[in-house]
């Protein structure tokens, strides 16, 4: 497509927003290592909240769910819906948590938490393993979206295309640091849903779709409209429904879903001004993702359907490009063709700051494991701040430079999904069971680690060329998750367990709850150390994260059903999530008081 003038301001004046925000707040970022990755530990509930979804709001998100939809039906989204349950858990059970332990970056939780070597290990090695080779996979499945929407809307090759998206990034994250990135946020979400509400109204309306109800009605639409899976049909419900709420959530760690808190989200909790603006901001985040945010995306993959009803219809539509990159998830990209002058800028905008507000937190976020927890932990302890902010700035430019090479080789967003949730199968038990049992240590996460990384290694690149049939993508997930954690599990029984001085430390410092840490305070208490036992209400914490649960997913059927327009299913899933609402907001002003 050629951009008209029209466009080209809008897509011109973002880039020079986003410019001057990082170059406004410059000074004051590279002020301390703790004004460039925590802003200060001073920012409010609301912008950290629209932070987390911006972030998690990426270029290759709109054409993952096109994807699913268009393979799997609506039903097929519960395969990240599912990460609802864990993000509840984060809202109501460990965002307190994480702001008490007052670290800088989630990977020092390690030496706060577990004791000797072993601890001092697990924190370089993951800081490598997560803020590089993990980091730099993540970046480049959002770079594979932005190569498909340049190529699609700009006849851009990937190498102009990621050249021009990344630059701009690249500066004003690497002058604002995490303030930067957070005021950006702001102003990228705000377009970035004008821009995809505004997308869907007029694709439903263009001709070719005919409207919502000739949409709704078309014949190869109407069996992709299930919110629920078929229950009788099990190859699709076992793995799409079951193994997602039933193992998933709490067992495979996933960036911006970890079981258990991490990543940018606990960045996130940590810069916030105490515990209650810690939890309102996850509260919102879990909110907003999974409620307000999915069905633009979903109707105007239902809408492709009708347009392009296969891969050769795309590839007809586009012979220019590659056909290896020609996958289902191209029919986003493909169906914002169709949008007239000036919304297309719009769109366009709103698409590259989709783009931008992910890859600036995860360079932001990989950077300060490489500063923190690899440079100033094991590398120069004595640092000065400008020294540890110069180097950010460089590691940042480093990552976004192996991102873009890596995402020349990867084909289709649920291929890289897919290949992230097994690589972490099997951990995120860990991640939720450090907080609860003293007998977790630093063996036990090394353990799973390894063990997770060489299980999806083996099922991705050997196990077919050993001359073995196909294992289904579930199937492997399940193996994965089972070996893994058995693996874990005797590292932990096996190996030497936290000091005692480190979890009387850890448990005054964070004050977990449950009964995992009774014997702490038994021992402390029998060597005559007076630990007060922590008053917790747990128990009001996990029934918050199940009516926290059903309220949202009762606002994202609400919203589908509406859409539909079914409105008896419709009116009364809004009323249930309006009263589950109320109930939330009392108890987060209760918890956090």
């Amino acid at each position: 497509m050629i951009l008209e003038t029209i466009d080209w301001i809008s897509v011109i004046a973002f880039f020079v927003i986003s410019l001057v925000i990082g170059i406004v707040v410059a000074r004051q970022a590279g002020s301390s290592v703790s004004e460039f990755f925590l802003s200060g530990r001073n920012m409010p509930w609301w912008l950290l909240g629209v932070s987390m979804v911006a972030t998690t709001f990426s270029a290759d998100t709109p054409n993952l769910v096109t994807d699913i939809v268009r393979q799997n039906g609506v039903s097929g989204n519960w395969e990240w819906w599912a990460f609802l349950l864990t993000g509840m858990l984060t809202v109501f059970v460990y965002s307190k948590l994480w702001r008490r332990s007052e670290v800088l970056t989630d990977l020092e939780f390690y030496e706060l938490r577990y004791s000797g070597r072993a601890a001092a290990f697990l924190r370089g090695f993951r800081a490598i393993y997560l803020g590089v080779f993990f980091n730099i996979m993540i970046m480049a499945t959002v770079c594979l979206a932005a190569i498909k929407i340049g190529g699609v809307l700009l006849s851009l090759s990937p190498i102009q295309t990621l050249l021009i998206a990344s630059v701009v990034t690249v500066i004003y994250s690497s002058l604002g640091g995490l303030k930067g990135v957070l005021i950006t946020d702001f102003v990228q979400f705000i377009i970035a849903m004008i821009g995809s509400i505004w997308a869907s109204y007029v694709i439903v309306n263009l001709p070719e779709v005919g409207g919502m109800t000739n949409m709704l009605s078309h014949e190869a639409v109407i069996p992709k409209l299930n919110i629920l899976p078929d229950f009788n049909d099990t190859e699709t419900l076992i793995p799409l429904f079951i193994i997602p709420l039933a193992v998933q959530w709490w067992s495979v760690w996933y960036p911006g879903a970890e079981p258990g808190g991490g990543g940018y989200i606990a960045q996130r909790m940590l810069s916030a001004k105490n515990e209650q603006h810690a939890v309102g901001a996850t509260l919102f985040f879990n909110i907003a993702h999974y409620a307000l945010r999915p069905w633009p995306w979903i109707i105007i993959a239902l809408a492709s359907i009708v347009v392009f009803p296969t891969l050769e219809s795309i590839q007809a539509a586009f012979p220019h490009l590659d056909p290896s990159i020609v996958q289902h998830d191209l029919a986003y990209p493909a169906m914002l063709t169709y949008l007239p002058h000036g919304l297309l800028g719009v769109v366009i905008a709103s698409l590259i700051a989709a783009f931008m507000s992910t890859i600036s937190t995860h360079l932001n976020w990989g950077s300060s494991y490489v500063v923190n927890d690899v440079y100033r932990r094991f590398v120069n302890p004595e640092a000065s701040d400008k020294e540890m902010v110069n180097l950010g700035r460089l590691s940042t430019v480093l990552l976004m430079v192996f991102a873009a090479i890596m995402a020349l080789y990867l084909e289709n967003a649920i291929q890289a999904f897919r290949i992230l949730l097994t690589i972490g199968a099997g951990t995120g038990l860990i991640f939720i069971l450090r907080w609860f049992w003293w007998r977790i240590n630093a063996y036990t996460e090394l353990a799973g680690m390894v063990a997770s990384f060489f299980i999806a290694v083996y099922f991705e690149f050997v196990h077919e060329g050993l001359g073995f049939d196909p294992i289904p993508n579930h199937y492997r997930l399940l193996l994965g998750i089972t070996i893994t954690t058995g693996i874990w599990f005797v590292a932990t029984m096996l190996t030497r367990p936290t000091s005692k001085e480190k979890l009387r430390e850890f448990y005054l410092k964070v004050k977990p709850a449950g009964p995992g840490w009774e014997s702490v305070v038994r021992n402390a208490k029998n060597d005559n150390i007076d630990i007060p036992e922590v008053k917790n209400n747990l128990s009001l914490q996990v029934l918050s994260v199940f009516i926290g649960s059903i309220t949202v997913f009762c606002a994202l059927f609400a919203s589908g059903y509406w859409i539909y327009q079914n409105t008896m299913p419709a009116i009364v899933l809004s009323l249930i999530s309006i009263g589950g609402g109320a109930w939330l907001v009392a108890m987060w002003r209760k918890l956090s008081g």
